[in-house]
């Protein structure tokens, strides 16, 4: 289930990761769509996987909240 379905996929990911950085938090549906879509390996770029990554990572060590 891949919920990026737009044609440019990496436009999407990083403007939803930019939105998720600027807020500070991450909702469970982002948290989901995001975790769905690089475990689907939708013909995601490196680049594209790195910033996944790096939200994923915040949440971890604390930077970014997991919201409801």
């Amino acid at each position: 289930m891949v919920w990026i379905t737009e044609s440019r996929p990496s436009a999407a990911i990083r403007s939803l990761v930019e939105q998720i950085i600027a807020a500070g938090q991450l909702s469970r549906q982002e948290h989901l769509r995001l975790t769905s879509t690089i475990l689907a390996d939708y013909q995601l770029s490196d680049e594209d996987r790195c910033h996944i990554s790096r939200v994923l990572d915040y949440v971890q060590i604390g930077r970014l909240r997991l919201i409801d």
